[in-house]
């Protein structure tokens, strides 16, 4: 889906090797611990071909050997955390950057001193064009009317089970009081369902900043990136991070932050169809609290990736 999104916007798009950095014993982990290799020969490859001024690396598995060739190569890496806690691609990576940008000032007490000397908090980078949907161009997308509160649903990329079996089990009642954009991640649309008030998407691309526009109110997992744009937004939001269980926690403790700066709402673990609807209810409700201002950090960071330009 990365891919598609990247070429969508004219971005040349290559891929390599990569082994998932597993936390705990697996015997993928043999498997993958030969890919990395392959995709630092593979990266360096393609970096040697491309010739960059500098890399900007956002993290995750795929980053690690392409941040490792660049440093071979002596290209300035300038690396990016989006949540709280580092990961740990990031924490591999940090040593080998030029310049480390975190999200949170909290994310600050996090890095050891050696790192914290390169560190810088600017604030998540957010596309200024998701900050400017056009609300007529959200109703005709859509073909909702300005009669009903506009709700977005989000998962992410790879789309939510929980949080999507939840909104289906869900829509008589919601639908009474909603109109329902539903973003349900790749392969996950389900082509029974047909109500009116409520669609479904596999993914927006440039259509996400009108829908934005139009909504009033969103339920998202715990990515650092999403949970961005909703507070720059001042959206009323209600987060289910993904388990402890089925993450290293990061997402958890996202949403507490953002729950304390913003007054928005959080559940987790088993959620009953009940749960789910009063929660969405009362975050609806909610006062919020925008006296904290959420960091933009595209500016900054676009400045600190030229400051290393030939």
């Amino acid at each position: 889906m990365e891919k598609k999104m990247v070429e969508n916007v004219g971005v040349r798009y290559e891929g390599v090797s990569c082994g998932k950095l597993r936390r705990y014993f697996s015997f993928e982990n043999l498997v993958d611990a030969f890919r990395v290799p392959v995709g630092f020969f593979q990266a360096k490859k393609l970096l040697k071909a491309f010739e960059p001024d500098v890399v900007f690396s956002k993290g995750g598995y795929v980053s690690v050997p392409v941040v490792m060739a660049a440093r071979w190569l002596k290209i300035p890496v300038v690396i990016h955390e989006s949540d709280i806690s580092p990961g740990l691609a990031n924490k591999i990576s940090f040593k080998f950057a030029k310049k480390v940008c975190v999200s949170f000032e909290e994310t600050l007490s996090y890095l050891p001193k050696k790192i914290l000397k390169k560190a810088e908090y600017t604030g998540s980078p957010v596309r200024v064009e998701i900050l400017s949907g056009d609300i007529e161009a959200g109703y005709r997308f859509t073909g909702f009317d300005k009669h009903r509160p506009v709700l977005l649903v989000v998962g992410g990329s790879q789309g939510a089970a929980q949080i999507n079996d939840l909104v289906r089990a869900s829509l008589d009642e919601l639908t009474k009081k909603f109109q329902i954009v539903h973003i349900v991640g790749k392969g996950n649309l389900d082509i029974g369902v047909n109500k009116r008030g409520y669609v479904q998407y596999e993914f927006l691309g440039r259509e996400l900043a009108d829908v934005y526009a139009i909504s009033e109110m969103a339920v998202t997992r715990g990515g650092a990136n999403v949970l961005a744009e909703l507070a720059l937004l001042q959206k009323k939001v209600l987060i289910i991070p993904l388990s402890t269980e089925a993450s290293r926690g990061d997402q958890e403790e996202n949403a507490h932050l953002f729950v304390r700066k913003f007054g928005w709402s959080m559940i987790s673990g088993d959620i009953s169809r009940e749960d789910f609807i009063s929660n969405i209810d009362l975050t609806f409700n909610n006062e919020l609290s925008y006296d904290n201002k959420y960091k933009n950090g595209l500016k900054a960071i676009v400045d600190i990736i030229l400051n290393y330009k030939k």
